[in-house]
């Protein structure tokens, strides 16, 4: 099996990113996961693993939490989603993607165990659930000290929720995936503090009032002792610019003065939330600095570009569109701004334009090649809204030419909506290949799961 072929096999299960519409209480079984890691010597349990649930700022995090203990010297695996360019991006060692041989040779491993399993009787295995099962073989037989695993969806019935972290890690929780997760924030926290064990330390970012009951509700009940950042760990901002920013971070343990090339307040909120875990781990202040001084966390208030900057995001719904919009203005100095506007047919659309389109002289509406990508002519009204210029194209190259030929050399343009138009943008600009995946219709992901 070469590596093209591994991956359309992988592909070739039911696959919820994919899919626009599916069941997530009658789809996901943990059990079925469990049967596979079993036949496979439970790959997952062999690392120290720090687990990450949360709506915004689980991949941030952790890849804090992976370069810090990067920098302590220790070999650390780190699973993610989604990805940008590849889908090796989301199994990383030692902040390296797999190769293609060895995901092709451990996809070709995999595949006679994921058979057996599929003929049990729990269900058939989604994309989701191979690629995790990849993940923690990969870091086995990388001899990984660490695993730091984000959570894909939700918590409770994650493919990810079968690890027995030392540290459970709850990023901030908002509205997102509400036709799956639930209409108010404590079903969602609900779903996302599924992850907490008994006896594991749980570090909770800042939450509303009616997400911490949740969580704490949840610590009580699995007598797992909660560290609250804001509150036992707290930051403040220091000094910005538009490539990074400093802060000071008073841990449980010690002080901290560091910089991060990140940006947007949240990263302040996110750098405490991993300086918190990485405490807790034992890890020295000089090591815990030195870590997040090097984190690279591509996508995600990216400059790409200068005169006129070209800065990429995935904000996709109104949370994360307001922190975008509040970040642009903090980090960048600029006349006029020109939004690229790309998202899939599912997020908080009208949310995300109500906080963007009024910060904006023009916006292009576009789509990526993700096939859950919505129509920008459907886009399009939601931005009209504002009396801001809205002009549509069909692709990012478009809207890109189209931006660029009406700013000048002291504007900015940012590209938004969704990590997919982001990940294009920047494949563009830099010259990096993108790969697509077709569509995955609801019936097809029907006919592959049997559930119990």
């Amino acid at each position: 099996m070469d590596y093209q072929a591994a991956v359309d096999w992988i592909l070739g299960f039911a696959d919820y990113e994919r899919c626009p519409g599916f069941a997530y209480a009658s789809r996901f079984d943990l059990r079925r996961m469990e049967e596979l890691l079993k036949r496979l010597g439970e790959p997952h349990l062999k690392p120290r693993a720090v687990h990450i649930a949360g709506t915004k700022g689980k991949g941030s995090t952790g890849a804090m939490i992976a370069s810090g203990l990067r920098a302590a010297g220790f070999k650390v695996g780190f699973y993610t989603s989604p990805h940008l360019h590849t889908i090796r991006e989301r199994i990383c060692f030692n902040g390296q993607p797999i190769t293609e041989s060895d995901f092709a040779q451990l996809a070709a491993k995999l595949k006679p165990v994921v058979d057996e399993v599929n003929r049990g009787a729990f269900g058939q295995l989604t994309t989701f659930e191979v690629l995790t099962a990849l993940g923690f073989l990969y870091f086995q037989e990388a001899e990984a000290d660490f695993q730091v695993i984000e959570v894909g969806l939700g918590g409770r019935l994650d493919a990810t929720n079968v690890v027995c972290p030392e540290i459970c890690l709850i990023t901030s929780i908002s509205r997102d995936h509400t036709q799956v997760l639930g209409d108010t924030l404590p079903q969602i926290a609900t779903e996302k503090a599924g992850i907490i064990k008994t006896g594991a330390l749980t570090i909770s970012a800042p939450q509303r009032p009616e997400v911490s009951e949740v969580i704490e509700k949840f610590c009580a009940q699995k007598g797992s002792p909660l560290l609250k950042v804001g509150e036992q760990v707290t930051w403040q901002e220091l000094e910005i610019s538009s490539f990074s920013q400093s802060l000071e971070v008073e841990g449980v343990k010690d002080s901290y003065k560091l910089s991060i090339p990140l940006l947007g307040r949240h990263q302040l909120e996110n750098a405490a939330t991993a300086i918190a875990a990485l405490e807790a781990l034992g890890l020295s202040p000089d090591t815990i600095s030195s870590g997040l001084s090097r984190v690279s966390w591509p996508g995600r208030l990216e400059v790409l570009a200068q005169e006129p900057w070209l800065v990429v995001d995935g904000a996709h719904n109104a949370d994360s569109a307001a922190k975008l919009r509040e970040a642009l203005k903090r980090h960048f100095h600029f006349v006029r701004a020109a939004l690229i506007f790309a998202a899939s047919w599912d997020k908080d659309i009208s949310g995300a334009a109500a906080e963007l389109a009024p910060f904006f002289e023009l916006v292009v509406m576009t789509r990526s090649h993700h096939p859950r990508a919505a129509d920008p002519l459907k886009l399009a009204p939601e931005f009209e809204k504002y009396a801001v210029p809205v002009e549509v194209t069909e692709n990012a190259a478009q809207a890109l030419a189209k931006a660029r030929a009406q700013v000048g050399k002291e504007d900015l343009i940012c590209v938004t909506g969704s990590l997919f138009i982001a990940a294009e943008a920047r494949g563009l600009v830099k010259g990096l290949p993108v790969e697509y995946y077709p569509l995955q219709k609801p019936a097809a992901v029907r006919g592959k799961f049997a559930t119990s």
